[in-house]
């Protein structure tokens, strides 16, 4: 009977959180130039994602009663090959919908993956604008702040946030589809183990407040970080980093790794948002 009920406990709560997320495309009529493509099925086993042909959002929305209204998408890593998308999507969202925020995983074009037709600098940005573009678009609809709109990206998902964060997103004024009229610039930016695509030397005015978490062990990821520390206070960006002794690469949420350091690392991330004012309006 214990086991019954135990059983019929946890397929509600799956089902609770399957009905909760809603996957988007970000073109109805598929990626601009691929759209012949858009019905291509995925492929996915284990922990990754890859043959995104139909770039995506997947909503996930946190309960009324705690909702403050801001968002974040989330670009997960992988090498631009994959995505890893539980454990550096999911897994994140679900740590921010506790939060009150409105979190959207991104599944954008694999540029290096074997036979990809996508260029590394072009099409991983234009997903990212279109998916900030288009969370700002239905801001009223999913009950979110299109002010307050962040980005949130583990390594090669770090270069894509770097894309959007470090050069301007003004719409076009006279785009036929009203999403592309909009920003598509975060308001913010996360950077969890970043690579070195899309950094710049000098960070431009509007460069939007920054956190970044790293391991010194992790010496690619560490450089950059390291480098953009300083590059973010000659150019006067509010800047907060956390670089921990060891842990390597791909630490993810911190659920898969014995350090105690690594394990805490999102609550510097919970406590970066609230002392930024991010988790409430005003």
């Amino acid at each position: 009977m214990h086991l019954k009920f135990l059983t019929a406990t946890v397929c509600l709560i799956f089902s609770t959180l399957a009905s909760a997320q809603q996957v988007v495309p970000l073109w109805d009529k598929g990626a601009p130039g691929f759209e012949s493509r858009r019905n291509e099925p995925e492929q996915a086993k284990d922990w990754w994602v890859k043959s995104i042909h139909n770039p995506s959002i997947t909503a996930f929305l946190p309960p009324k009663e705690i909702a403050n209204g801001a968002a974040i998408v989330v670009a997960p890593g992988g090498g631009h090959r994959e995505l890893v998308f539980n454990a550096e999507g999911r897994d994140a969202a679900l740590f921010l919908n506790k939060l009150g925020v409105a979190v959207f995983v991104l599944k954008y074009r694999l540029a290096r993956e074997e036979g990809s037709p996508y260029r590394l600098d072009v099409h991983p940005r234009q997903d990212a604008l279109r998916a900030v573009r288009l969370l700002r678009s239905r801001a009223k609809e999913w009950g979110v702040d299109p002010n307050r709109v962040g980005f949130l990206g583990f390594s090669a998902g770090g270069e894509v946030a770097a894309l959007v964060s470090y050069a301007p997103g003004d719409g076009d004024a006279n785009a036929p589809d009203p999403v592309d009229r909009l920003n598509g610039r975060p308001n913010f930016q996360m950077l969890v183990y970043p690579g070195p695509l899309g950094f710049p030397a000098v960070v431009p005015s509007g460069t939007p407040p920054t956190f970044m978490v790293v391991t010194n062990d992790d010496v690619g990821a560490s450089n950059v970080v390291v480098k953009m520390i300083q590059a973010h206070r000659d150019a006067k960006v509010p800047v907060e980093a956390h670089l921990y002794a060891r842990g390597g690469h791909a630490f993810n949420m911190g659920l898969r790794t014995e350090l105690v350091t690594l394990k805490g690392w999102p609550q510097r991330l919970a406590d970066w948002l609230t002392d930024n004012g991010f988790l409430k309006g005003g």
